[in-house]
């Protein structure tokens, strides 16, 4: 192989633009912070925006505040979320909801009360 394929090859395993699918390795971001879920951040896509979130969710989630927006790459890491399941749900969904450790399950077990009764509503509030 030779140094130049060897290069290019290594740029695009990195995530690089060279290539058609150099972008795979690469998303831009907005990281909202809940006001209501203390340590609950919504990413979603810089394109779409809160348009494929779900009613529910946001209005569990009460007012969001932009905290920064991100280009993701699979080479990076978060702090405390996993950075391929947070470029593959921003793909797939156009959101990611991190939770705190320890607050997933209340939360994901609120919002199933909530689609199964939305009059449930101001209870889970």
């Amino acid at each position: 192989m030779s140094q130049e394929s060897s290069e290019s090859n290594e740029s695009n395993d990195q995530g690089g633009l060279n290539g058609s699918n150099g972008l795979d390795n690469k998303v831009l971001c907005k990281v909202y912070r809940s006001e209501r879920q203390q340590g609950a951040y919504l990413y979603t896509t810089l394109d779409q925006g809160l348009e494929p979130v779900p009613g529910l969710l946001l209005s569990k989630l009460g007012d969001l505040t932009e905290a920064m927006s991100l280009l993701l790459e699979s080479s990076r890491k978060l702090a405390n979320a996993d950075i391929d399941t947070v470029m593959a749900a921003l793909r797939d969904d156009g959101f990611y909801l991190q939770m705190p450790p320890g607050h997933a399950a209340s939360f994901e077990a609120s919002l199933a009360a909530l689609v199964a009764n939305p009059s449930a509503k101001q209870k889970l509030s």
